[in-house]
């Protein structure tokens, strides 16, 4: 059974319910004013006897419609005096010869007397006698019957109705759900991460729509990132793999080298073995995007910073580092940060000049690196933190181009920024800046 059924039968089964207790409670209701007005009857009728002159007891002539009932007296010892020409006996129980007695009071009850329905009042008449009168019920029965079919209808009516109408209400409710069961069922079959669920309203389906539309905008972006990623990879990884060949076919072909020339191509393939190695992992560091290498935690950017730069000065030790560092304490992976500090000052040192001089200061949760290089020509300031973007001038260096791709996606997964700057007097001027910087370092 689906769930718009369910939601449609639930609906039922509540307004079925609520109708047969409306039913039942006007039922009773209606039953009570019918009784009250027989009993208010045979209460006048009481009133009449005990009013007026003494009932004789099996004497006088019979007074049809004076009582508006068939009176009878009772004994206490279970005799019963009729009127003259009464035929019909009323029956006797032991709550009636106890009103007799005087141990109980006025009482009503429903009997069968002659195979007829009857509604009796039973009273104290005289010391050691009482009085029965009873009321046929047939036209009470009678109406009590045709309001009783007639509930029944509208109760069958009323769930009949109230089915349709839940299946009705439940069609219109479950709108957002069936778009967005087809959505997800259009993705599963197609794989088209572009389709996209109407929004209508503010309320809990809609708001479950939009996430949905959210999710899929997340995937979307997530798997152009990839497909680009293992374009770029590919298309970077085609040069270095053919030389890389060429060379191997080279040095494994049985043709005499000039002298020096073996030397010179293995040294090529060490080297084009080196930039691949360099280039998977860095492909790995990007394609692990925001996942970091371990727990958040206080980290002091100073010292890591301090790090980087002498791991740097043993790399490159033709370019001298001149460090301006203020205690700093932010919050992120040290190893992630690290790794694009390392990465900014590796960049400044393959820009400087033999002997240049690198500026590294850290203030207030700012890292700032700055060479004395040619610089960055203008038109590409906004694209080298770009993956594989490599400006005209840098083609002919080692390098992947993905190394500032890689800082700007650290800053971007501690909530910062990273920008490039054409400083006063030449050169670059990078600029790593972190939102985690505590109060009193800011």
């Amino acid at each position: 059974m689906s769930f718009r059924a369910r939601l449609a039968l639930v609906a039922a089964a509540a307004v079925a319910l609520a109708v047969v207790a409306a039913s039942a409670v006007v039922y009773f209701v209606v039953k009570d004013e019918l009784y009250s007005s027989i009993d208010s009857s045979l209460r006048t009728s009481q009133e009449v006897i005990q009013n007026g002159p003494v009932f004789r007891i099996g004497t006088g002539p019979p007074q049809p419609g004076v009582f508006g009932g068939y009176p009878q007296a009772v004994g206490q010892d279970g005799t019963v005096y009729k009127q003259s020409g009464e035929t019909l006996t009323l029956p006797v129980t032991e709550h009636d010869l106890s009103v007799a007695r005087g141990d109980s009071d006025t009482y009503f009850e429903n009997a069968r007397v002659a195979g007829n329905h009857v509604r009796m009042i039973t009273f104290p008449y005289q010391p050691g006698l009482a009085v029965q009168i009873a009321k046929p019920l047939d036209a009470t029965d009678h109406s009590l019957a045709r309001i009783r079919w007639l509930l029944i209808l509208i109760a069958a009516g009323g769930t009949l109705i109230a089915g349709g109408l839940g299946l009705i209400v439940s069609r219109a409710a479950l709108t957002p759900v069936r778009r967005l069961t087809e959505a997800t069922e259009i993705v599963t079959e197609t794989g088209d991460l572009s389709e996209r669920i109407e929004v209508e309203g503010d309320d809990e389906l809609s708001r479950l729509a939009a996430s949905f539309n959210t999710m899929l905008a997340a995937l979307e972006e997530s798997s152009r990132a990839r497909n680009q990623l293992v374009a770029d990879a590919s298309h970077e990884l085609r040069t270095p793999l053919t030389s890389l060949r060429t060379n191997i076919e080279v040095l494994a072909s049985q043709r005499e080298l000039p002298a020096g020339e073996r030397g010179r191509l293995l040294s090529d393939v060490v080297e084009q073995l080196g930039e691949m190695t360099t280039l998977i992992a860095e492909l790995m560091e990007l394609a692990r995007g925001e996942e970091h290498h371990g727990e958040p935690e206080d980290v002091r950017l100073d010292l890591v910073a301090a790090e980087a730069v002498e791991r740097t000065k043993r790399n490159r030790p033709g370019v001298e580092f001149k460090t301006d560092l203020e205690e700093s304490l932010v919050y992120g992976v040290p190893a992630t940060l690290d790794r694009a500090l390392g990465n900014l000052l590796d960049n400044a040192a393959k820009w400087s000049p033999p002997d240049g001089e690198v500026e590294v200061g850290v203030h207030g949760g700012e890292v700032t690196v700055r060479d004395h290089g040619p610089g960055i020509d203008e038109e590409d300031l906004p694209y080298v933190f770009d993956r594989f973007y490599r400006a005209s001038s840098a083609r002919g260096l080692p390098g992947s181009g993905l190394g500032l791709a890689i800082v700007r996606q650290v800053a971007q997964a501690h909530g910062g920024t990273v920008i490039a700057e054409r400083p006063e007097g030449g050169g670059t001027l990078m600029r790593f800046r972190l939102n985690g910087a505590s109060a009193e370092n800011s």
